[in-house]
């Protein structure tokens, strides 16, 4: 069975999904006041970390965020939707870190004749 959290190839639909749940969920607990209501700030954390991790997959920033979201009057602060904005650039920026795949060149066969030998394609040192 496959992980449903594991980081997801980066879309335009799957990050702009991504900010709507973060803003929306952003918007409802700024609406809902310091206080908000029992539980309801809470399954509504639950709910966004879970939505952002199947979308973008699980990074380990999200854990912070969702503690930080149960401290009241942090809640009314931006936080997912930031959090939201710092996963999707780490991700673009880890994929642009990786290397591109090098593939190696075919060997020749056995029984043909050696090649020449070319000039180096480093630098040279002459001494």
């Amino acid at each position: 069975m496959a992980n449903p959290f594991r980081a997801k190839p980066l879309t335009r639909a799957r990050i702009g999904c991504a900010i709507a749940v973060a803003v929306v969920a952003d918007g409802i607990q700024f609406a809902a006041g310091p206080f908000g209501w029992a539980g309801f700030d809470q399954m509504v954390d639950v709910i966004v970390m879970l939505t952002t991790s199947l979308l973008l997959g699980f990074h380990p920033l999200l854990l912070p965020t969702f503690v930080v979201e149960l401290v009241p009057l942090v809640d009314m602060l931006p936080t997912w939707t930031a959090c939201v904005g710092a996963v999707v650039v780490l991700r673009k920026r880890s994929h642009a870190a990786t290397p591109p795949v090098v593939t190696a060149s075919p060997t020749p066969p056995a029984d043909s004749p050696p090649s020449k030998v070319t000039a180096a394609t480093g630098p040279v040192i002459d001494v």
